[in-house]
């Protein structure tokens, strides 16, 4: 049986810092680091002769919850983003490549050009979604436009939501749509296959959302299905999100201009440069994806940030609160197309 002291060494290797220039295998473990639904870590990265390749891997898909790949392709954006980075910090520019994107893989080119995001880069191994309560202190108005900086990709416009009331209905719409998600049982199975109850089941998978990140008990395998579908309440579960929303200092919200597959990679993009950057600045945050999810709430969400007749792609609570126990991502060997 693991341990979560075992699980806290395994994210550690995951999460260590390279001395010197970064190889391929560094490179890919870095991308492997970048946010994505569910830790499903749906991606297989290939080295080419310019470059990597980052190829999307079905079996690792959600249906249910992303019935379109919407989150599966945002992902790669996030992954692609990371490399980039990491490249940069190298000595190397890292250009996206999106012409197999049909094909499901985006590809990341390098020239010898120099490009370093430093702050950036730093903040790749310690960047986490922080699935807890934050303190409720704002965030001052000179790191509000570091946040907005960061995170201006071509394509994608992000609204950065502080107004207390504002914040109110964006949590009834994520209350909403995790009531709908949870009252379809085909959401939670699919969910209840990506949790991981105990260090266990973690340190096996090296994947899913393991419960020790949330600061949840472990449970035994055999006793963990069970209490999930008697535990498992939407009323619980809408008390602890409002709670979080309540402790944030912000909510944002990442739009593409346009709904297809290049603009996803686009959103995911942005989203992984303002996660970094407020990793940078000493903050934290977390995934509210239900109202993006919940086909039915997304034009709601799309008039509430003054975006309407668009899709909303990604919504995240940002603030400052206590660091939590890292998930855990596969070794970059398991990785490889």
């Amino acid at each position: 049986m693991g341990t979560l002291a075992e699980c806290a060494a395994a994210a550690a290797t995951t999460r260590s810092v390279p001395r010197g220039l970064l190889e391929t295998h560094e490179l890919i473990r870095y991308a492997t680091l970048a946010a994505n639904s569910h830790n499903t870590q749906p991606w297989r990265f290939q080295a080419t002769p310019n470059g990597i390749d980052i190829r999307a891997d079905r079996t690792r898909r959600l249906p249910v919850v992303d019935p379109d790949d919407h989150h599966l392709f945002a992902s790669l954006g996030c992954a692609a983003e990371n490399l980039i980075i990491a490249a940069g910090a190298g000595g190397r520019l890292g250009r996206l490549n999106l012409e197999a994107l049909q094909a499901d893989t985006v590809s990341v080119l390098f020239t010898n050009a120099s490009s370093s995001e430093g702050d950036l880069y730093d903040a790749i191994p310690s960047r986490q979604s922080t699935r807890g309560e934050f303190d409720g202190k704002p965030v001052p108005a000179s790191e509000l436009a570091k946040l907005a900086a960061a995170a201006a990709v071509p394509g994608v416009d992000l609204v950065l939501v502080t107004e207390r009331s504002q914040i109110g209905h964006i949590r009834d719409l994520v209350i909403a749509g995790n009531s709908a998600q949870l009252a379809d049982g085909a959401f939670r199975r699919e969910l209840k296959n990506w949790l991981r109850f105990n260090p266990h089941q973690a340190l096996a998978s090296a994947d899913g959302l393991f419960s020790g990140t949330g600061c949840n008990p472990s449970l035994p395998s055999w006793l963990a299905p069970l209490v999930f579908e008697l535990a498992f309440k939407a009323d619980a579960e809408n008390d602890k999100y409002a709670k979080q929303i309540a402790s944030s200092a912000g909510i944002a919200v990442f739009v593409a201009q346009q709904n297809n597959r290049e603009h996803w990679v686009a959103a995911g993009r942005a989203c992984q440069r303002f996660a970094l950057q407020a990793t940078a600045l000493g903050m934290k945050h977390a995934f509210l994806n239900q109202p993006v999810e919940v086909a039915e709430l997304r034009p709601e969400l799309a008039r509430l940030v003054g975006l309407p007749g668009r899709r909303p792609d990604i919504v995240m609570r940002f603030g400052y609160g206590p660091a939590l126990p890292f998930s855990l991502r596969r070794p970059v060997a398991a990785v490889l197309a």
